[in-house]
C-alpha cells in the first residue's frame, strides 16, 4: 500500500512543479502573485478546475511571440477577469469572463502576456487600459 501512495506522489510531483512557479507583479500600487503559464501544457490547463483563488493572486500567461490570442472558460468554475498585455507591459484591453462558458474573449491587438484574476479585480482596483504591468522582465519567454 505504501509503495502505491509513494508512486502516486512521485507521478504527481512533476505536474505540481510545472504550475508552482510564480512571479511577483505590480500594477499601480497593487502587488500580485501570479502563477506562470509559460508552456503549451500550462497555458492549455490555465485555471481549469480551480475552485478558489486568493484576492491578489492570478495566472500570467506568457506566449512565445506576440500575437492576437483568445481565451474561453470551458471547465473553469471561477468567474475571472483577464487583462491582455502588450510586450511593453501596457494593458490593451480587459474582459470579464463568466464561469464554465465557451464565449471567446480576444486581445484587441498583439499581446505577449495575459493576466487572469478574480472577476472584477481590475475594476475594483481602478486598473484600466494603458496601465503598465511591472515585473514582466523577470518572466522567461513562453515556449
Amino acid at each position: 500500500m505504501r509503495w502505491i501512495i509513494a508512486l502516486i506522489f512521485y507521478c504527481l510531483a512533476p505536474v505540481q512543479a510545472a504550475w508552482s512557479e510564480d512571479v511577483l507583479l505590480r500594477i499601480a500600487k497593487h502587488s500580485i502573485r501570479a502563477e506562470l503559464a509559460n508552456t503549451p501544457q500550462s497555458r492549455e490547463q490555465g485555471l481549469m478546475q480551480r475552485k478558489q483563488l486568493c484576492e491578489n493572486c492570478g495566472m500570467l500567461f506568457v506566449f512565445p511571440m506576440s500575437g492576437k490570442y483568445a481565451f474561453w472558460m470551458k471547465d473553469t468554475p471561477l468567474p475571472l477577469s483577464i487583462a491582455f498585455i502588450a510586450a511593453d507591459g501596457s494593458i490593451l484591453n480587459i474582459a470579464e469572463m463568466e464561469a464554465n462558458t465557451v464565449d471567446i474573449h480576444s486581445a484587441q491587438g498583439e499581446i505577449l502576456y495575459a493576466l487572469e484574476m478574480k472577476k472584477a479585480w481590475f475594476s475594483r482596483n481602478s486598473i484600466k487600459i494603458s496601465d503598465r504591468v511591472e515585473g514582466l522582465n523577470k518572466v522567461a519567454q513562453g515556449q
